[in-house]
């Protein structure tokens, strides 16, 4: 079946199967389906692989090529359940201020490794901020370009040493990262090499 054409629709609790234009074949509950606009919500599997986890993906009908209804619900489907509608606006409040913070530190010009100290640090430690090019961790330790470990100020004790530990261990992991991606470099340029 295509997309659906004039009166035709999707009933909540459905069970379809779509393959898009890509070939990704997607499957899954229908939660929602608006005619208008040709949006279909679908609760999936979850890709985590977590229990009493789904993903929720919403599709553009206008990109599908095939729907099959595997189960059509019949039957009046359930309430849905309630939204906990300010913890998910406590949620969008944190995510914008996370892009404006990043797109802070891209105007200000901070290298791209201070970007991903910051990113590395916020993960563990919410409560730091662009101070200017300075990382600012629980207004109690500086990190100052070029973003090491002995750039780290502050007055000793537990916060300074623990994100002197952070910035060690990042930088630990990037290294650890080049030193693995360099070898699978050089086997493909000796490959290509080898080739020609």
């Amino acid at each position: 079946m295509a997309a659906p054409g004039p009166g035709e629709y999707f009933s909540v609790g459905s069970h379809v199967s779509c393959l898009t234009c890509l070939g990704q074949q997607l499957q899954g509950e229908v939660v929602a389906f608006d005619y208008q606009s040709k949006m279909l919500t679908l609760k999936c599997a979850p890709s985590s692989g977590k229990a009493n986890v789904s993903d929720m993906v919403l599709i553009n009908l206008a990109y599908v090529s095939e729907v099959d209804i595997i189960n059509d619900r019949t039957e009046t489907p359930p309430p849905l359940a309630s939204l906990n509608v300010s913890k998910l606006a406590n949620r969008a409040r944190s995510e914008k201020e996370d892009k404006l913070s990043q797109a802070y530190a891209i105007s200000a010009g901070v290298s791209v490794e201070g970007q991903q100290l910051f990113q590395t640090i916020h993960k563990t430690i919410k409560d730091c901020k662009w101070q200017e090019k300075n990382i600012m961790v629980m207004d109690d330790v500086v990190i100052a370009p070029p973003y090491q470990v002995e750039n780290c100020k502050g007055k000793e004790g537990s916060a300074l040493s623990h994100v002197r530990k952070i910035v060690e261990k990042h930088f630990r992991d990037v290294e650890s990262q080049k030193s693995v991606q360099r070898p699978q470099a050089q086997q493909t340029q000796k490959d290509s090499t080898l080739s020609s």
